[in-house]
């Protein structure tokens, strides 16, 4: 596993390759993002000095778009879409369920680290509402009782 230094040295690669073309902070944010995992506010200090400019707009950049992440996110990231065919079909009780079994907030990390919990718009998955993915599985047509089940699949994998 790569050490801090390693990780900023990369991450000046990226500011290097960027850093003279207009609009660099969202690729020396994405780059950041795949680098450390997330982008938190001792990198969003060194991108601000690597490009002249302020901590408030680059914390605003990284604030304002979701595929950025101020905290670490979970080896198991959960999405529980809470658009409108999903939602009237009852998923907010499947998200509350999911905050209660993993006994974080939404927008939390497990303390082990291993599942991140989000809540998200539309999915794409009307069909199937209410519908979450955790990474790339789909699930969908959920009731609260399915929960745990699903969960414990994870937990022991």
């Amino acid at each position: 596993m790569p050490n801090n230094e390693q990780l900023y040295a990369e991450l000046q690669r990226v500011i290097d390759e960027h850093g003279q073309e207009p609009g660099a902070l969202m690729p020396v944010l994405q780059g950041a993002q795949e680098i450390f995992g997330c982008v938190p506010i001792d990198v969003q200090k060194y991108i601000a000095e690597k490009l002249h400019t302020t901590l408030s707009e680059v914390y605003g950049v990284a604030t304002f778009y979701s595929q950025f992440s101020l905290q670490p996110k979970g080896e198991y990231l959960i999405s529980v879409c809470l658009g409108t065919a999903c939602y009237v079909k009852g998923s907010q009780k499947v998200l509350d369920k999911l905050s209660e079994v993993l006994n974080v907030p939404v927008g939390g990390t497990t303390p082990d680290g291993r599942f991140t919990l989000q809540a998200t718009r539309c999915l794409g998955a009307c069909g199937l509402a209410p519908v979450m993915t955790i990474n790339e599985e789909v699930y969908g047509r959920l009731t609260p009782d399915d929960i745990p089940g699903i969960i414990a699949k994870y937990q022991t994998a």
